[in-house]
Formats: structure tokens, C-alpha cells, sequence
């Protein structure tokens, strides 16, 4: 883990998010690279909506992604990336516009394959649970 990578100067406010992290709103509420979670919060706008006023399943997915992603990012060391392989996403509940929460951790971590998962709530009743498979890569 590096704590100078280009991850944690955005965690600290040095560098500013990627621009999909800003579309969704997402705040950095706890990282811990050592055991590979990562707290975050996302603000779903009135943008996100379908035609039912629920937030739309693919924002909720990229949502999901990006609570995963800070997780094992989180552990990375310089020069290391690691895109995701595969995403799978359950919707549970409709989400509204307004603040949401999400939780991710590394569930197993390999050199290079990496297993995750995450759960996104709204007034603390989950909407939303993914898994994923990352692979470590070199930049």
C-alpha cells in the first residue's frame, strides 16, 4: 500500500476525483488499505431518475463499483491499477434522489485476482448488493 499513490491524494483532497466519481457524488467516509474497506457516500440526483422516480439501476450499479473500487485501490502500491473483470449487481428496494451510503470490502485478495463485494443503503435499508472480481495490474 502507498500512501502517496494518486488514490490517497485524492482521499486527502490533493487531486480532485475522476470525473464519474464527481457525476456521482461520492465522499470518502473511511478507507482502511490495511483490512480493504472503504465507507462512501453518494448524492443520487434528480438526473439519476427513471421515469418511475427511482434512481435507475445502472447508477446504482456504477454506485456499487465505486464502493468497491476504494477498497482494494486502497491496497494497492504505486504503479498498480486494477479494473474490474466482472460486476455482479441485486437490486433489493427502489432508491430514492437524496443521500445514499455505501460499504465495500476485499473479500479475497490474490497477487493478481482480487474477489470483492458491497452493499449501498438508503435510510439505513439496503437497496442494493454487488460482488465483483478485479485484477492487479501495472500501470
Amino acid at each position: 500500500m502507498d500512501k502517496n499513490s494518486l488514490f490517497w491524494k485524492i482521499v486527502r483532497g490533493e487531486l480532485p476525483p475522476p470525473p464519474c466519481a464527481v457525476t456521482l457524488g461520492i465522499e470518502f467516509a473511511a478507507i482502511d488499505g490495511e483490512r480493504g474497506t472503504a465507507e462512501v457516500t453518494f448524492e443520487a440526483k434528480q438526473e439519476f431518475l427513471n421515469p418511475a422516480g427511482n434512481v435507475q439501476g445502472g447508477f446504482l450499479a456504477a454506485m456499487l463499483d465505486d464502493t468497491m473500487g476504494p477498497a482494494l485501490t486502497a491496497t494497492l502500491d504505486a504503479g498498480e491499477f486494477a479494473p474490474t473483470l466482472n460486476l455482479n449487481v441485486q437490486f433489493h428496494r427502489p432508491a430514492k434522489a437524496g443521500p445514499l451510503s455505501g460499504v465495500g470490502r476485499v473479500v479475497l485478495r490474490g497477487r493478481e485476482v482480487c474477489q470483492l463485494s458491497a452493499e449501498l443503503m438508503q435510510n439505513d435499508k439496503i437497496v442494493a448488493t454487488a460482488t465483483a472480481t478485479a485484477v492487479i495490474r501495472k500501470m
